[in-house]
């Protein structure tokens, strides 16, 4: 691609799509199959967006894998096998790769071209995109795809810098892999990675030390190889189970159970049982036994009467009470925060090469060259592990420097919390779109389907401005404003909310960011028929012209 003289108003792309994740592949394919010319760019040296980076021990889908698939090409569907209930992040990967070439994508790609900089002129409505090597792209617009999760929080511990062995992230694990064999390995953090990671990187250190500043609520996932019955009893019903997916509140149907919280909508409430009932759905239901009532989504008291049956199956397996009590989830209600898959992890506590460090009582000092300093002394190290997760929703957007009119930068617009219409566009940045961005389901739906929809829903919109001789769509101040206390408003009396939750879903694991809740919580199918209605009546809130 040549390089485009910013001074002119030629077009290197009628559209630039910002990373080729699972929403930048169905972009570019989409897109460019109404006629666009498309042109995507991608930082990582191949496809995948998270499932490229995210290459950690024990990295997987907490999504059913039939379900964490595209349905767009019943042909796909067919002939794509997955091997497992819940695919491992090379099996995804080898998935995202298998679309970038039977569609050919890949001509239309350019890998290990970050986006540093894009300004909105307005004397040509077009986008002037900047890479990292320092060359400059015009396009009429750009379609943001660059992820809910894919923007790294390394924590700034004092010391961080002097270590003397390996540092590395468990978003930004290395392709040819970590040396970690009978290693002193030191994990931060209990989030998905952490919960992922630690069993396996237990099986071969030795000693692993987990140090935790907040226990997880995490389920067995009981994965297991997908049988060619099980898959094919699926593909012959795939159609209905797509309809399942896009009428669920998280996109998801359930062929196998998926990590996203779905609490009892049968008349069940745990204020009304028994310690005996209570007894028997530990007996049958195990960790999960805390997630079949229904009064325990807006009721902080039958909250916590459902987190002690999860306390009391953590007492049940882990050995050391001392250790049980460090893993038990206090003073934050189930539901806040992002729930977790896993295999045997707080087995993993039982063996004689693991140490919990609880960081509620012993806090992390300083990293030093041979380790970390805690409270109560120097633990020696070989490797650390940052599984300290992501600057999530916004953070890929606010660290490029996206300037709309008159040279507004949006992460100073969004210095108090995102604000958008619909979840993909953004009052002063017009013919600029976000895919699941912030104010819409982003982290609480299924990615896939979400995907085709909102996706789709902007190709719709693109075809609409090219049939009517548009050029520009810039949304309307009262629209978004409307659109942000409506995303406010549905978040109000659910666990997300509550004052005791700091979560990455409002932004509290990342220092300084503001208080906000922010994904949508109204569901897929609520929001899917909101854009519907917008589109019906001419795309209302957006100026056209």
């Amino acid at each position: 691609m040549s390089i485009t003289n910013p001074d002119t108003s030629a077009l290197d792309a009628d559209v630039i799509v910002v990373g080729a994740g699972m929403c930048g592949l169905y972009a570019l394919k989409v897109l460019r199959d109404q006629g666009h010319q498309v042109l995507v760019l991608e930082k990582g040296s191949g496809v995948g967006g998270t499932w490229f980076w995210n290459r950690y021990p024990g990295a997987r889908c907490d999504i059913p894998s039939l379900e964490y698939s595209f349905g767009f090409d019943p042909e796909l569907e067919q002939e794509w096998v997955w091997t497992e209930h819940f695919a491992s992040q090379p099996e995804i990967e080898r998935y995202l790769n298998h679309i970038a070439d039977r569609y050919d994508l890949r001509r239309d790609i350019r890998v290990g071209t970050g986006v540093t900089a894009m300004d909105f002129d307005e004397a040509t409505n077009t986008w002037l995109v900047e890479t990292d090597s320092g060359e400059r792209l015009r396009a009429r617009y750009c379609v943001m795809a660059t992820g809910g999760l894919s923007a790294p929080n390394r924590p700034n511990i004092p010391g961080i810098d002097s270590f003397t062995g390996t540092i590395v992230q468990t978003s930004l694990w290395p392709a040819d892999g970590v040396e970690l064999e009978g290693k002193r390995i030191g994990v931060i953090g209990t989030g998905s990675s952490g919960v992922q990671t630690i069993p396996e990187l237990a099986k071969v250190a030795a000693h692993l030390t987990v140090f935790q500043r907040t226990p997880a609520f995490t389920w067995p996932s009981q994965n297991k190889v997908l049988t060619d019955d099980e898959q094919a009893a699926i593909k012959t019903r795939y159609r209905e189970l797509r309809r399942e997916q896009y009428e669920s509140f998280s996109g998801t149907a359930g062929t196998t159970g998926a990590v996203i919280l779905q609490f009892a909508t049968d008349d069940h409430p745990i204020l009304e049982s028994t310690p005996e009932e209570r007894e028997a759905a530990l007996q049958e239901k195990g960790f999960s036994a805390c997630r079949i009532w229904t009064d325990t989504a807006k009721n902080l008291d039958a909250n916590e009467m459902a987190v002690e049956l999860f306390r009391e199956m953590i007492r049940r397996t882990i050995k050391d009470p001392d250790v049980a009590e460090g893993l038990s989830p206090r003073g934050f209600p189930l539901g806040c925060k992002r729930p977790v898959l896993d295999t045997n992890y707080f087995e993993t506590f039982n063996r004689d090469n693991v140490t919990l460090v609880d960081l509620r009582r012993d806090c992390i000092e300083e990293i030093t060259p041979n380790g970390i300093r805690t409270t109560h002394g120097l633990i020696e190290l070989d490797v650390i592990v940052l599984a300290t997760g992501f600057d999530a929703l916004t953070g890929a957007l606010t660290r490029i420097d996206i300037r709309g009119c008159e040279g507004r930068l949006l992460r100073n617009e969004w210095a108090d919390g995102p604000h958008t219409y619909l979840g993909v566009s953004v009052v002063g940045y017009p013919n600029l779109f976000i895919g699941v961005g912030p104010g819409s389901p982003g982290v609480l739906a299924t990615y896939p389907p979400q995907i085709e929809l909102q996706i789709g829903w902007i190709a719709d919109f693109l075809r609409y401005l090219g049939e009517h001789d548009l050029t520009l769509a810039e949304a309307q101040q009262s629209a978004q404003d409307a659109w942000v206390e409506h995303v406010n408003e549905v978040s109000i009396g659910t666990m997300f909310t509550a004052a005791s939750c700091n979560s990455w879903y409002n932004g509290q694991n990342i220092e300084g960011k503001p208080r906000v809740f922010l994904p949508y919580v109204g569901g897929l199918p609520l929001y899917t028929a909101r854009c519907h209605e917008v589109a019906a009546d001419g795309y209302a809130g957006f100026t056209l012209r």
